[in-house]
């Protein structure tokens, strides 16, 4: 019974929102409110006292930058990565933004559940961690990716095609792959849980008694939206500890 109420729409039509207007949707949308809330947030802390105790806007942005110094750069760079603080933070708050839209309401869909936006950045990634290379190693970046020091001569063949496929394949893949599928993944399961919590809801009066059955759903729902969340944010400390790794190991090949 409940099959014949229940219809789960083409996965197109959940991924694909009609323009705003011309080559511009929702997703676009999002990724430009993204931008402008982070740039924001510091252009009005910095126009703050900075003689009085941080609060507000202030504090929010100073929280922000210590977070990506010590949880991320000092982790993973030392204090000669310090300077990269400004792009790995501007790149955490810009995936963060771009996630958290997919449980709040209207809007209802992470920017990063598409394709584009993820290979983007995956693929800036890359541009950067292997020009930091070649600044600091020369031609011989080239060579120390493909042949990490002190592989024996007789696995150089073997291991130089896996470093090969590594370092200029596998981490943009990965990369892209990793903030794409984990928001994509959790866009549908929001979705399937919504559409079957109002499926029982709206049941026909002959199928009343399965709309107390709504509450197990629902509670998915709701459990569900509070783990993307987490997801959002995990998902875009992963991706910026990634980056910092890439470039930290790129300017430092014997770490």
């Amino acid at each position: 019974m409940i099959a014949e109420s229940f219809k789960f729409p083409e996965i197109n039509s959940i991924l694909r929102w009609r323009d705003l207007f011309s080559s511009f949707n929702k997703i676009a949308l999002i990724a430009v409110a993204a931008a402008v809330i982070g740039s924001l947030i510091f252009i009005l802390a910095g126009r703050k006292d900075a003689s009085v105790a941080p609060k507000g806007v202030r504090n929010l942005a100073e929280t922000s930058v210590e977070f990506i110094e010590n949880g991320i750069v000092m982790q993973t760079m030392g204090k000669e990565g310090l300077g990269w603080t400004p792009f790995l933070l501007s790149l955490f708050l810009f995936i963060y933004l771009c996630n958290v839209p997919g449980i709040i309401p209207f809007l209802q869909m992470p920017a990063t559940a598409r394709m584009a936006i993820p290979v983007f950045l995956s693929l800036l990634v890359w541009v950067i961690y292997m020009g930091v290379g070649f600044k600091h190693q020369g031609i011989k970046y080239l060579t120390h990716t493909i042949w990490p020091p002190g592989v024996p001569t007789a696995l150089k063949p073997l291991v130089g095609v896996i470093e090969l496929i590594s370092n200029y394949f596998v981490r943009p893949f990965s990369l892209t792959v990793r903030l794409f599928a984990n928001m994509l993944a959790g866009h549908i399961l929001l979705v399937t849980f919504a559409l079957l919590t109002n499926s029982l809801v709206t049941a026909q009066t002959q199928q009343f008694m399965l709309k107390p059955m709504a509450i197990l759903p629902f509670f998915m729902l709701v459990f569900l939206t509070a783990f993307e969340v987490l997801v959002a944010f995990l998902q875009a400390y992963i991706f910026t500890i990634l980056t910092a790794v890439y470039i930290g190991g790129s300017a430092h090949p014997e770490h």
